[in-house]
């Protein structure tokens, strides 16, 4: 078993510790506190060719996997430039395109995603099915005109203001009519420009460069041009953009974890309260960081085999949920011992310590709340009884 990164994988995971130098965590926390994209910084990813790594060079891509999105990602939170919008576009929506697409949607959507001009967002969580997106009830009716009008609402939707496509699940044939509740969803293309789709803000607690958004589908004109995949069959394809969302989310959680750490670190070896002596002396401060780091650790590696799974065409949800889960309790648990040994000083916006805990502490909850991934762990990987579980959203197996 070989755990070391070739030469091009290390250059992607170090590619965060070069753009820092330049876009660093106090100019993303100028953004995270006004909710606002950072430009600058997405242009300088784009040009340095970041956003197509999971797409084939034939369309403008890098041609790399899961494993390198990964180690971007992680390599980026790692300096404190944490990024949701990579995970909703260049990860969800770019890589289920390059795997799933037709040719001609390819050509469509692909050279542009990748050289920034075609912004995408990822529709599938809906007011009243939640983590259960069986209960979806939005639905893209036929129009007798071989095309569809859909209907329907999303919530939750990351950067919908600034997304030119929506990935859009949803039903084509009704729960009631489909002889097994998975059948029926299909996958759109949804232009967000289209008549018919308006979107409110919904404000979050906590500061980040990301927005959320409420959308509505009001007989919103789509033709068979803008399905991905098979209509009624997208169910199928799914799991090769939840899965991805999962594994790199967990790479998100790790990297805020050590930066976190490293700056508790400089601060314990720095601070000088009784005795003269450093507080990073005392095992008091030093075992809960050391603690922080070894889970944070293992998390990573956990990540870096669902991401490898993934790239073999291995079934990968059992290590994806175990990374999401693992991930998102060691970056709560870094964050929070880095804000405990700050002190008062984790509390205030000089020393940028809190400001990270909203964004891992969302992480706990969704996409995909922790409930629901040990429901997944205990039924699928352990072979307890079925309490209740999302099979959208926690099982590699579709017929279940």
């Amino acid at each position: 078993m070989n755990f070391q990164l070739t030469q091009e994988q290390r250059m992607i995971y170090e590619y965060g510790d070069r753009i820092s130098k330049q876009f660093d965590h106090n100019y993303w926390r100028g953004y995270a506190e006004k909710n606002e994209r950072p430009t600058e910084l997405y242009q300088q990813i784009t040009d340095d060719g970041f956003l197509g790594i999971m797409v084939p060079e034939a369309y403008g891509g890098a041609g790399q996997g899961m494993t390198e999105m990964l180690l971007f990602m992680e390599g980026l939170a790692n300096n404190g430039i944490p990024l949701l919008n990579l995970v909703v576009g260049p990860t969800m929506t770019m890589g289920l395109l390059a795997k799933h697409a037709s040719e001609d949607m390819k050509r469509r959507f692909l050279p542009g995603g990748c050289a920034g001009e075609i912004k995408f967002c990822f529709a599938i969580t809906e007011p009243n099915a939640g983590s259960n997106s069986i209960e979806i009830t939005s639905i893209a009716r036929p129009d007798g005109q071989g095309g569809f009008r859909l209907n329907g609402q999303k919530v939750f939707i990351t950067d919908a203001n600034c997304a030119d496509y929506a990935m859009v699940v949803t039903r084509t044939t009704p729960r009631a009519d489909v002889k097994k509740k998975t059948d029926g969803f299909t996958i759109f293309m949804v232009d967000m420009k289209k008549k018919g789709i308006s979107k409110t803000l919904i404000p979050v607690a906590f500061p980040v460069p990301e927005t959320q958004w409420q959308l509505f589908f009001d007989d919103v004109e789509l033709t068979e041009a803008d399905v991905l995949g098979e209509v009624d069959k997208g169910f199928s394809i799914l799991f090769d953009t939840l899965n991805p969302e999962r594994i790199i989310l967990s790479g998100l959680c790790t990297g805020v974890g050590r930066f976190a750490l490293k700056k508790a670190v400089a601060y314990a070896n720095d601070r000088k309260v009784f005795n003269n002596t450093p507080i990073g002396a005392h095992q008091g401060v030093q075992h809960p960081l050391a603690m922080a780091r070894s889970e944070i650790e293992m998390a990573s590696l956990m990540a870096l085999k669902a991401a490898w799974a993934f790239d073999q065409g291995l079934p990968a949800g059992e290590f994806a949920n175990m990374a999401k889960y693992a991930a998102a309790e060691a970056g709560i648990h870094a964050v929070d011992s880095a804000i405990q040994c700050f002190g008062g000083n984790g509390f205030t916006k000089e020393y940028g310590m809190y400001d990270l805990y909203g964004l891992v502490r969302l992480l706990r909850t969704a996409p995909l709340n922790r409930e629901m991934v040990l429901n997944h762990i205990a039924e699928h990987v352990m072979g307890l009884p079925r309490s209740y579980c999302c099979l959208l959203y926690t099982s590699d197996a579709a017929d279940e």
